[in-house]
């Protein structure tokens, strides 16, 4: 059980990198298009790579045995 945990934890590790990458994307494009407000697009990103890691943290904290 362990084993599936960790291979879940992990995905969602690598979903919240491929969050970070999408919303730093974002910024650089709307840099370049020389808007003063970041998009509204980085935000909602960074929301969801917030949330991915605290489901990644949540699976870290189970106990294998229960």
């Amino acid at each position: 059980m362990a084993g599936e945990h960790d291979q879940i934890r992990e995905r969602l590790e690598a979903i919240g990198e491929e969050l970070a990458d999408l919303a730093l994307d974002r910024l650089r494009q709307s840099v370049e298009d020389g808007c003063a407000q970041p998009p509204a697009a980085e935000k909602r990103l960074t929301q969801a790579r917030r949330a991915v890691e605290r489901a990644a943290a949540a699976l870290r904290q189970i106990d294998p045995e229960t």
